[in-house]
């Protein structure tokens, strides 16, 4: 992968996704909106599937609010009120997609639904949610753009499968930490391995993507500790950079990797993260979950 870089090692502005189009689970907000704010600075169309059309009470935005920010970034928005659990949903959004921009260059799995209770302690209602948003929405929303994906990579257009998800490191302490999230992340990056050699041999790319450490989302704050997790935490911009290196790459030779945000822009020439974490020091962040 290559970039240029500006000054101070900031991401130079780009022109690799202009006119290409992104279908992504969520979006709404946190890490999503950051990476399809990024897209959009380069002119790319973004679909987001996300369940908020109306605020949510703990939640700042809406997925309305989210495409005037995309549209306000230099791109094309088009907000979907939807479930990624519910399989007419995802069509529906995939049908859309295809019809507003002609196509489907790329998927961002982002949605995902977090639960660290212990096995004793979760409720399997929480559990069902995670596997159904997890596994089965990354699982169902890849599989729906498949087709679009394939004429993507016929007419020469890099195609890209993108999954924020974890390395799957089988050190047990991760599964007896919290089994229940566990499980339905690995299921994500398992997407991710399976895809990768499916997909190999049809110019179709499938990735993950994981923070180094903790990020500054709502999601983070609304956690018990939140507010001090946040304090040791860097802003989304990291991973929406690193998101943009991994879309922009040769998706021949960019494959079956399970990046972190650190790893993906050191490979595009970034080595200075202190933008991403203005108000800790590098050594006061704390390290994200599964490294």
């Amino acid at each position: 992968m290559t970039t240029n870089t500006a000054e101070g090692g900031e991401p130079a502005p780009r022109r690799g996704l202009a006119g290409r189009t992104l279908i992504m689970s969520g979006g709404s907000r946190g890490i999503g909106l950051a990476i399809a704010k990024r897209a959009a600075a380069d002119g790319a169309n973004i679909v987001l599937l996300a369940k908020t059309g109306e605020p949510h009470p703990k939640l700042p935005g809406t997925v309305f609010d989210a495409a005037e920010q995309i549209e306000a970034s230099g791109g094309r928005a088009l907000p979907v009120v939807g479930d990624v659990r519910r399989d007419e949903d995802v069509a529906r959004a995939v049908a859309q997609a295809l019809e507003a921009f002609g196509g489907i260059d790329a998927v961002v799995n982002n949605a995902s639904a977090i639960d660290l209770s212990r096995t004793d302690e979760i409720d399997m209602k929480r559990y069902d949610l995670m596997q159904d948003v997890n596994a089965r929405g990354t699982f169902l929303l890849s599989k729906l753009a498949l087709p679009a994906l394939r004429e993507a990579a016929r007419r020469g257009v890099p195609a890209h499968i993108l999954t924020l998800s974890p390395p799957l490191n089988l050190d047990p302490k991760w599964a007896g930490a919290h089994l229940a999230y566990t499980m339905a992340k690995y299921a994500m990056s398992l997407v991710t391995l399976g895809l990768a050699e499916e997909l190999k041999d049809e110019g179709i790319a499938a990735n993950s993507l994981w923070p180094q450490t903790l990020i500054d989302t709502a999601a983070i704050r609304n956690l018990p500790g939140g507010a001090a997790m946040a304090h040791a935490s860097r802003s989304p911009e990291i991973v929406a950079h690193a998101a943009h290196a991994i879309l922009t790459s040769d998706p021949r030779t960019t494959t079956g990797r399970f990046f972190t945000d650190e790893e993906a822009l050191r490979s595009v020439g970034i080595t200075d993260f202190s933008r991403y974490s203005p108000g800790a020091p590098e050594g006061a962040l704390e390290r994200d979950i599964f490294l």
